[in-house]
Formats: C-alpha cells, structure tokens, sequence
C-alpha cells in the first residue's frame, strides 16, 4: 500500500511539473541579452504570433533586439535589431494588437534619456523608422506601453520639473502621431516606475512614490481613453518599501502588485478592485519567505477570471528562481507557488503573456552569461475552469457572455463523455484566431476565457468540436 501511495504521489508531481515545458534559449550571439523591469512587459502575443523585445550589447553597446514566433512559441525566428545609434538603448516594453506591434523605449542618444517608439504594422515583419517621444534637456526613464484597438498609451517618468513625476502620451491613430505629454503626478518627491494597463476606454496606471518619507504604491485612472486623468489613490500605506508594481485589468476587475518589505523579508503583495478602480479592497499578502530569502518583480497578466502572476526570488536556499502563482476567481485566492526554474544560475526579471489557454514567460539567465529564455504552459487548463462535475445530460455549446463584448468574454459548453475537445475561434474570413481548449477532458460543464483585447472590432466565431458533437456560434467585439 505505502509503495503504492509513493507512485501516486510521484505521478501527481510529474503531473504538475509537466504543465512547464522545458526552457528555449532565445539568444545566442556573443555579448549579453536582458529584459526591463517589471512595469512593463517584455512579452506580447497576437494568437499564436508571440512578440518578444530586449536590450542586448552583442554591438559594443545596448541596443534593442526583436524576436518572434508564428506557431505559439514551438519555433522561433531570428533576432531583429530595431536600433542602430552609438548611445544606449535600452529598457524596451511591448504591446500588439491585430498586427500592429508598439514598442517603447529609453534611448541616450541625444546626450540624455529620452522616450523613443517603434512600430511594426505587418505583425513585426518589418518596422518603421524611430519616433522620439520626449523632448526635454532632463531624463525620461522606465516606459510602460499599453494598447486598446487605435489608442496607445505610453507612460514614464523624467525630472522636468525638477524631480521625478509620472508623465504621460498617448497616440489614437495606432502610433502613427502622438499627443502633448500630460504630467499625472505632482510633489515635492519622487515618483517613478509606472506601470499601465488599459481595458476598452478605461486607463489605469500604477507607480511608485517617495512623497510620504517611504516608497508606496499609488493609482491614478483615465474614463476617456487618457483624455483627462482623476484623482491619485494612494494604495499602500506600512513602514516598509513598496516597490516594483505592475497592473493588469480585466473588465471592471484591476489587480495590482508589488513587493514589500512591511514583514522583514520582502514579499510579493496584491491589491484589487471590482468596480474599475474606484474603490479598492485590502492588501493581500501572496509570497511566504524565511531566513532573510525575498520575492521580487511581480508580472502578471490576465485572461477572464484567471489572473497569472511570475516573479523571481531565493527562497530555496539557491540563487535567484523564476516562480509562478494563479488565481482563478479574479485575485481573491491564489493556488500555490510553482518554480520554473532550478538550477545553479541566476534567473530573474520574468515576463508572462497569455494568449487563449497558453501561458508565455520570457526571462534572464546567466547560467552562460546573461541570455534570455522562454517557457510556456500548453496544458491547456490555465484558460479553461471546469464549473462542475456532474455528468449533463447533453452536450451544449452556450452563447458567450458578455456578448457584444469589449475584449473579454466567457464561454461555456457541456460534454457527456471523457473525449479529446477543442475550442476554436475564427474570425468572419473563417482564420483561426485562437485555440481556447485543445485537450482531453472529463465529463462535466466547463467554461472558458477568451481574451480578444489584441483583435479589433468585428464578428468572431467559435467553434466546440468533440467526437460526439460539433456546434458553432457566433459573437461581436466592440471596442
């Protein structure tokens, strides 16, 4: 019987690691490769078209580097050098939607930082020249970029004004002109690394803030797609630093992270409204570290109610490891921590995208000096919740809701036997967007999320194929 419990267990945990598939090296030249902090992402996906940017020295100095893959990570393509000037480059992020694909950057060439922008209008097959965002005899640092439909929205700090305050632009023609920059924040202290998210019309930033004697974390929104901003909220308010945070939104659900120190040990914390950022609830504390070990730079990203959240620390008495944590209900409980990593290495500074039922993560490693790497999750089980178990009496495929919809929506469906399922999307040309279940599963109703914020405006179609049954519907994105 003991033996028997022993295999259990090791099948089980041979389970859960296999959800990881092995680490890709995406670089290789000589020199070394890195990713930017965690305010903005390094990762970005369109469907199965992923986007990744970094900042690599393989010329003699930093420039920015670009890289794709067109079948959902399985192969990848060659490096892209997007830059080409004898200052630094550096500190890229990166956004898609449809086939436009925005990255945003800090840049020394013209003897100070300045923000500079690039875009590809053809998928990252080719780019357009660069278009420098700033112009001021100060610095701007630490872009965050975020992208709904036409409208880009572009964050930052820089000390203009004599200290460091958030500062803001955006672009409603897909990055092809840009705006007046708008200054969000407004004291005597610094405030730096802002984080950006956009659901629809709705902008939500995030950023750190000395103003108070200690670094804390406050929230500023747009209603009018970054016409006019509100109030600041201040988030956090203890003894110890709040550092590193990152936002992401879905619908009128906004999750924001941090790592903390209030405990003696730095920790990753979360915080989340339901209502678009109006109201917020408590300080959720999600990391449990001891003997001095510390958890850093959360990145998450959301599809639905399935919030996904990586970042580094040292917990296992090793250097640095990439871990990861979901929640399934929005933020308000949280799984356990799974490492990603486990080596001698150090690895950290992780960036995670979903794209249907997929979870990307692009991070650094310098096991061969520093370089960069990528892993993904294919199970298929990370988009899709299985919302009971009991045998229906009949397959169903039903009408997704919200439907019309702004960027995400829900889709539910029953099947009567343990059989392999997919669950496809197609846009109204009949193409394949995107493959939310590709799986076998158990009898049972389930429901799935689909994460459009990258498509436009238009009439998509799923699809429910089972060896018993096949049903087709049909819904509208509007944005």
């Amino acid at each position: 019987m003991k033996k028997l419990l022993v295999i259990l267990v090791m099948l089980i945990a041979f389970s859960v690691n296999a959800q990881w598939e092995p680490s890709f090296r995406l670089t290789n030249a000589s020199g070394s490769s890195s990713l930017s902090y965690n305010n903005t992402h390094n990762i970005a996906a369109n469907g199965n078209i992923l986007h990744t940017v970094w900042q690599d020295n393989r010329d003699g100095n930093l420039e920015i580097y670009y890289k794709r893959s067109t079948d959902g990570g399985t192969t990848w393509g060659t490096d892209t050098r997007l830059t080409n000037n004898t200052s630094v480059s550096g500190y890229p992020g990166i956004a898609v939607s449809g086939s436009l694909v925005h990255i945003i950057w800090e840049d020394l060439r013209n003897n100070n930082w300045q923000i500079y922008y690039k875009r590809s209008t053809d998928g990252g097959v080719t780019w357009g020249t660069d278009t420098r965002l700033t112009n001021i005899t100060q610095n701007s640092n630490t872009p965050s970029i975020a992208v709904s439909g036409s409208i880009v929205h572009a964050v930052w700090h820089d000390n203009r004004d004599g200290n460091y305050e958030i500062y803001y632009k955006r672009s409603t023609d897909g990055g092809g002109s840009w705006g007046s920059d708008i200054r969000l924040s407004n004291n005597i202290e610094s405030s730096t690394y802002a984080s950006i998210a956009v659901f629809g019309s709705i902008v939500h930033i995030v950023w750190r803030d000395f103003r108070d004697s200690n670094f804390e974390i406050y929230y500023k929104r747009s209603q009018d797609a970054g016409l006019s901003f509100g109030a600041e909220t201040r988030l956090t308010s203890n003894s110890g630093a709040s550092n590193s945070p990152t936002i992401a939104v879905s619908g009128s659900v906004v999750n924001t992270l941090w790592d903390d120190s209030r405990d003696g040990t730095i920790e990753i914390y979360s915080k989340r409204s339901i209502d678009g950022g109006i109201t917020w609830g408590v300080d959720q504390r999600l990391t449990n570290n001891t003997n001095n070990a510390y958890s850093y730079s959360p990145s998450i990203a959301v599809s639905g109610s399935n919030v996904h959240l990586v970042w580094y620390g040292n917990r296992d008495s090793n250097t640095d490891e990439i871990y990861y944590n979901r929640s399934q209900d929005g933020g308000v409980t949280w799984g356990t921590d799974t490492r990603l990593t486990n080596n001698s290495s150090v690895s950290n500074f992780p960036s995670i995208e979903v794209s249907g039922s997929i979870l990307h993560v692009v991070y650094c490693d310098n096991a061969i000096g520093w370089k960069i790497y990528y892993l993904r999750n294919l199970t298929g089980n990370v988009g899709i919740q299985n919302i009971s178990t009991e045998t229906p009496s009949k397959y169903s495929l039903s009408q997704n809701y919200p439907n019309p919809f702004n960027s995400t929506s829900n889709l539910k469906f029953q099947i009567v036997n343990t059989e392999d399922v997919k669950l496809i999307v197609y846009d109204i040309m009949g193409k394949e967007v995107q493959t939310l279940v590709n799986e076998r599963l158990q009898p049972g109703t389930y429901e799935a999320a689909f994460d459009a914020s990258s498509l436009n405006t238009g009439v998509y179609f799923y699809k429910l194929i089972t060896n018993g049954f096949t049903e087709t519907k049909k819904m509208l994105l509007i944005k």
